[in-house]
């Protein structure tokens, strides 16, 4: 018998005429059968990954008023809004609103008024509004940002604990838990505190290719490197910074404003009103950088931010994943950058030893730092790391973070490695790296003598590295995962096979240099090369945020910009070519389809005028004058796009050859046709991306003009 998935027809016309999406992605389909056919689900998939489609297809093909619990009234009131777009019936409850609002959503609610209601989970728990529950026809329940119920995770939220009452009290009505940022414990706690030992795990993995990766330490300029990577590759662009005290957040947001950018503070600080104003603007704006503690972002489902910094060391590894997290979720190109230093680590330990947690929630604090630490330190691809930490595989290095694209200084660790991972094993793999540290320096310590690792081989044969040296050499190893620590052993490293090529000498091991140069050369993240300085792209956006003012919502809401680049592209010239725009479904495409083919059509008459009086022939001739493509378009003052759309009509009437009209070698361009050959749309957008962004659209649609296409 047949085990492939049959995608339910309703679910994926959903997903078309609605979401204005062709088919599903990933996992995204296998998620929805299961709620469909009533089972429980635990989604893990990265930010961006098209999580709230996983719950958002199956209410509305399901009966009833699906309830959402979201942390944040940030996240509702975005979401609601976003859906709203979408012409489906989504409310919220939570503080924000008056009683008279809350009796009115209730009254939706209860007369099955509602596809999707989004509550906090205290308000959830509350006895009047389980009992709204118990009267209303629920098709399911989606818990998001589900790390929250973790003790040790990041963002633990003790209301999160109380969910297990939705199968108790629910028990036919499926559950979806969905989180993008959980390692393996946590996932395992998720399952145990919301009673999900039945339901299927579905995990995505945890990488967002899209983003770049770039840790630095702070040698004493990094406000000035900070402001130095804005203005080079993110001038104009939206983009979060943040600092780890809300001094520090008030210092830089004045600074980078003083430098001419449009840069605002957020911290619990300020007064509510003026936070509120200034995420408003964040949302509504284009090109605002928020200066931020980590209290801003969680929630907030801003599409375009093209870059993310920290000018302070993160706390865990999970934090920088979120944060970072919160940039590129369109899937397009975008930046991460930090620099931290020695005074973070002090600052984050101090802060961690000052509180009022339990000694051992504060040492599993203090392993996740060095893990943290450890990520900022390796020599290796960083991506990889990252995603090992999460317990996710990737088999080659990613090739967009700084480690790969900018080797550091190293040096071969090999011995010092053996001489590490032994004290582990003659230990007996029980101790920390306080102590095992202790032992290769070979101090006088009483707890060393009562377990008689004085006697030890690795007792005192350290002594050419310090304490802070040894310390550092330990979190290497661990970011490396050829030691692990097992936070419910209290901390204690232990092997592993990693490790054991290295002990035994069969592989040299080379770590980064403490030290290393700033001066670095990264290759520039890739945004929109293909329409950043497009007059028909600039024209969109114009329009987008008109329609977005006036109906007070950010322009995000109207269309992504992934939509609009694809608008770009492919000019749509019939409304029917732009209901095939992904992002378009049926309610967006009738509110503004209309207008938006306004734009284009003007747009493509204003070319057609230029054709006129400035003839494809004319590009030809000078081509033929040596001037390459770049040339052409200065000389004529034309858009580069314009020029390569002249050779691609001289292409297409056979009075150029593809390779005098592009300066390729031959094997670039089969690989290009051979990419358009197993391309099943034939769009440029889609053979950009499996070339990643290799080649600029202009050359792609020449290499199609070649090919009959």
């Amino acid at each position: 018998m047949s085990t492939e998935l049959v995608v339910n027809p309703t679910a994926h016309q959903i997903l078309q005429s609605v979401f204005g999406y062709e088919s599903f992605r990933n996992q995204q389909e296998a998620v929805i059968e299961q709620i469909l056919a009533g089972g429980d689900a635990l989604v893990l998939m990265p930010t961006g990954g098209g999580k709230s489609l996983c719950y958002q297809v199956p209410a509305l093909v399901l009966d009833g008023t699906a309830i959402v619990i979201s942390p944040l009234i940030a996240l509702m009131q975005d979401q609601v809004m976003a859906l709203r777009q979408f012409g489906i019936k989504a409310a919220f409850i939570n503080s924000s609103l008056s009683p008279e609002d809350v009796n009115e959503v209730e009254t939706r609610l209860l007369n099955g008024d509602l596809d999707l209601l989004y509550v906090a989970p205290e308000r959830l728990m509350m006895s009047r509004m389980l009992s709204l529950l118990d009267r209303t026809k629920l098709s399911l329940f989606a818990i998001d940002e589900a790390h929250c119920v973790s003790q040790w995770g990041h963002d633990f939220r003790p209301e999160y604990i109380q969910l297990s009452v939705l199968h108790e009290r629910f028990p036919s009505i499926p559950r979806i838990a969905l989180t993008a940022t959980a390692d393996e414990t946590t996932r395992a706690e998720i399952i145990q505190r919301l009673s999900l030992d039945q339901a299927q795990v579905f995990n995505d993995g945890f990488d967002r290719p899209n983003i770049q990766y770039r840790i630095n330490e702070n040698q004493g300029n990094a406000r000035e490197q900070l402001l130095r990577f804005i203005l080079n590759e993110h001038e104009g662009d939206t983009g979060i910074v943040y600092c780890l005290s809300r001094k520090r957040v008030d210092q830089i947001a004045q600074w980078l404003e003083g430098k001419g950018l449009k840069a605002l503070p957020y911290h619990a600080g300020m007064s509510n009103e003026v936070r509120a104003h200034h995420q408003e603007r964040f949302l509504r704006e284009e090109g605002v950088v928020i200066v931020a503690t980590i209290a801003f972002g969680m929630g907030i489902d801003k599409p375009d931010v093209r870059f993310v910094a920290h000018l302070n060391l993160p706390k865990s590894i999970e934090g920088y994943y979120q944060e970072t997290g919160r940039a590129g979720r369109d899937g397009l190109p975008a930046n991460t950058w930090m620099s931290y230093g020695l005074q973070d680590v002090i600052t984050l330990k101090q802060m961690q030893q000052g509180s009022t947690g339990e000694e051992n929630y504060k040492r599993i604090e203090g392993h996740k730092l060095d893990a943290m630490l450890g990520l900022c330190e390796i020599t290796t691809c960083r991506r990889q790391a990252m995603l090992r930490y999460f317990g996710d595989a990737m088999g080659e290095p990613c090739g967009n973070c700084d480690n790969c694209l900018s080797p550091p200084e190293t040096w071969d660790a090999t011995l010092a490695a053996q001489k590490a991972i032994s004290c582990v094993h003659r230990t007996g793999q029980r101790f920390g790296v306080k102590y095992l540290v202790d032992v290769l320096l070979g101090k006088d310590d009483e707890r060393i003598m009562q377990f008689d690792h004085h006697k030890v081989s690795t007792f005192g044969i350290g002594t050419e590295l310090d304490n802070k040296e040894w310390s550092t050499l330990y979190r290497q190893l661990i970011a490396n995962g050829l030691l692990r620590v097992d936070f419910e052993r209290h901390g204690s490293v232990q092997l592993t096979e990693a490790a054991r090529p290295v002990l035994k000498g069969e592989q040299q091991l080379t770590l980064r240099k403490m030290l290393k140069s700033s001066k670095t050369k990264l290759r520039k993240s890739r945004t929109f090369s293909a329409t950043a300085n497009n007059a028909l792209w600039e024209a969109l956006r114009e329009h987008r945020m008109t329609l977005a003012e006036q109906q007070g919502v950010p322009a995000y809401v109207i269309f992504h910009d992934a939509t609009l680049a694809e608008m770009t592209e492919r000019q749509p010239q019939t409304l029917q070519q732009i209901s095939k725009i992904t992002g378009v479904g049926e309610r967006k495409l009738e509110a503004y389809g209309d207008s938006f083919l306004a734009v284009i059509l003007s747009h493509s008459q204003a070319e057609q005028d230029v054709n006129k009086s400035d003839t494809v022939q004319e590009t030809i001739d000078l081509l033929t004058q040596k001037l390459n493509p770049q040339e052409i378009a200065d000389k004529r003052e034309l858009t580069l796009s314009t020029i390569y759309k002249h050779l691609s009509q001289g292409i297409e009437a056979g009075e150029l050859n593809l390779v005098d009209a592009l300066s390729l070698e031959e094997e670039q361009i089969r690989i290009i046709q051979n990419a358009f050959e197993h391309c099943d749309d034939g769009k440029l957008k889609t053979v950009y991306e499996a070339l990643d962004g290799e080649y600029d659209y202009g050359v792609l649609g020449c290499v199609r003009a070649s090919m009959g296409e």
